[in-house]
C-alpha cells in the first residue's frame, strides 16, 4: 500500500510515507521539533518526505493522523492538514488514536518477539494528568480494554497491564503506582507505528472522508488559570 502518516500530538513531529519498491515494502521517515512550531514545518516536512518516495498525494490508498488525546493545538493541526490533503488529492482519512499507536510503538521497540501482550498505554496531558488506556495485543492486533482516561498520576488505573508505556516516566514515574517488576517502556505515537497499524485498521473500515475527520478530545480545559498555577506551584489542592 501507499500511505501517508503523521502525528502532531507531543512535543515533536512524527512523519512516515510508505510504498513497495522492486516488491519490498520501504519506509521514509522524518522526526522534528513540533509544540508552537508544527502548524507551519508540518507541511513543508511531509512534501519533503513525499518527494523523497517519489510519491504524489493522489496515489495514496490513504492518508493517516494521529486523532488524540493529546495536545489540543497539535491535534488540529494534523486534522486540519489530512482535511486539505485529503480534499485536494481525493484519498481517505485513516483517524488513529494516539494512545494505540504508543502501544504499537512500545510494542516494536521493546517487545518484538512477544505473541501476546498486555500494556497500559500512557501519554502526559499536562496540568499534572495523564491520558490512558489499556491494550491487549494477540494474533498481530491490538484490542482496547477500556475507554480512554485522564488521571492523576497516583490514581492511574493498571487494569492488570504487563507493562506500561508512553512519555510519562521522567516527570511522573515516582508518583505512578507501578508494580513491582513491570516494565515502563518509553515510546512516542510515531508516524511509523501508525504506518504498522493501518493495513488492520483499513480492513476494518476505520477510514473516512475528509469531512468526516476531526480530533478526539478526552477533557475540554485547554490550560489551568493564573489562580490554579499559583496554588499548584505553592503546593495548594
Amino acid at each position: 500500500m501507499k500511505l501517508l502518516a503523521f502525528d502532531t500530538s507531543t512535543e515533536l513531529i512524527s512523519i512516515a510515507v510508505t510504498r513497495s519498491v522492486g516488491g519490498v515494502a520501504r519506509v521514509w521517515q522524518h522526526t522534528g521539533a513540533g509544540g508552537a512550531q508544527a502548524s507551519s514545518a508540518l507541511i513543508p516536512a511531509i512534501e519533503t518526505l513525499m518527494a523523497e518516495a517519489d510519491l504524489k498525494f493522489a496515489e495514496l490508498d490513504a492518508i493517516a493522523f494521529g486523532r488524540g488525546p493529546g495536545s489540543f493545538t497539535g491535534l488540529r493541526t494534523a486534522c486540519a492538514v489530512a482535511q486539505g490533503l485529503g480534499f485536494g488529492a481525493g484519498v481517505p482519512l485513516l483517524p488513529v488514536d494516539t494512545l494505540l499507536a504508543v502501544a504499537e510503538e512500545a510494542r516494536a521497540q521493546h517487545a518484538p518477539r512477544q505473541q501476546t501482550l498486555r500494556l497500559l498505554a500512557l501519554l502526559d496531558a499536562r496540568m499534572d494528568e495523564l491520558y490512558a488506556a489499556p491494550y491487549d495485543y494477540a494474533e498481530g492486533r491490538w484490542r482496547q480494554r477500556a475507554d480512554f482516561s485522564l488521571f492523576k498520576p497516583e490514581q492511574v488505573l493498571l487494569h492488570d497491564s504487563q507493562a506500561l508505556a508512553g512519555n510519562v516516566f521522567a516527570e511522573y514515574g515516582e508518583r505512578l503506582p507501578v508494580p513491582p517488576g513491570a516494565p515502563c517502556w518509553p515510546a512516542l505515537p510515531t508516524a511509523a507505528a501508525m504506518l504498522r497499524l493501518a493495513p488492520s485498521l483499513l480492513a476494518a473500515g476505520n477510514a473516512v472522508a475528509a469531512e468526516a475527520a476531526l480530533p478526539r478530545y478526552i477533557r475540554d480545559k485547554v490550560a489551568l488559570t493564573t489562580q490554579e498555577r499559583a496554588a499548584a506551584k505553592a503546593g495548594n489542592p
